[in-house]
């Protein structure tokens, strides 16, 4: 059982606060891992962190996902930062650009919109309802412009802001623009990952969104997937 069930247990629904807290440590935590380049030495801290974890005491922690789950993709990470330090990186850097970058075609693409759009682009139907929906809420992005707002890194930054800056949009902001593709699109990173690093990162991060999801009482609709 997660820190943050346990509260519900003991003395009924965490607080706002604390749910929100628990919302930006989930989207700042993991949101810099989908997003950087390992050799770019911008996530190093965070890699870091996580070679040295205390697995068993994290997972217990780690809000929304439950202790078995948390458990294990947690080791994953883990294991895959320690291996990082073996190796000097090279097999974790390639594997982030295999799965994210390219040149080639990625196995499992980061964007919403390309499982959610009959012609499975970039930019499409999803994205756009997605600007429009920051627009509307003075919304702004949380990385350069070039890449499109339904990144699975980047909606996770923004779920981590909205919960100090405007929490009153978390709740609708993960039923609409997020969860009706997240976990498909996770499972999916998880299946094609061949590092350890990175299908602990799937794991974790789509175990946190399904408890988001339980959390908030979200009522979600499924998209037909076209990927």
């Amino acid at each position: 059982m997660d820190a943050y069930e346990n509260e519900c247990e003991q003395g009924g629904q965490a607080s706002t606060d604390e749910r929100m807290s628990a919302v930006r440590f989930v989207g700042t935590t993991l949101a810099p891992f989908f997003l950087n380049d390992p050799s770019t030495g911008a996530i190093d801290a965070g890699l870091a962190a996580m070679a040295v974890l205390d697995v068993d005491a994290a997972a217990a922690e780690w809000p929304f996902a439950g202790e078995a789950e948390a458990k294990r993709s947690l080791t994953l990470l883990s294991d895959g930062a320690k291996q990082r330090d073996a190796d000097g990186g090279d097999a974790l850097k390639w594997e982030y650009r295999r799965l994210f970058v390219g040149p080639q075609s990625l196995p499992v693409p980061p964007w919403g919109s390309v499982y959610t759009d009959r012609d499975c682009v970039v930019f499409g139907e999803s994205t756009l309802a997605l600007r429009a929906w920051m627009r509307t809420h003075g919304v702004q992005r949380t990385a350069d412009e070039k890449t499109p707002e339904d990144h699975i890194g980047l909606v996770l930054a923004m779920v981590g802001w909205l919960a100090d800056e405007k929490p009153e949009l978390v709740g609708e902001f993960l039923q609409l623009h997020v969860l009706p593709w997240s976990g498909h699109l996770l499972e999916q990173l998880e299946a094609a990952a061949e590092h350890p690093f990175y299908k602990g990162l799937a794991g974790i991060a789509n175990a946190s969104l399904k408890g988001m999801k339980e959390a908030f009482a979200l009522e979600v609709v499924t998209p037909r997937f076209y990927r």
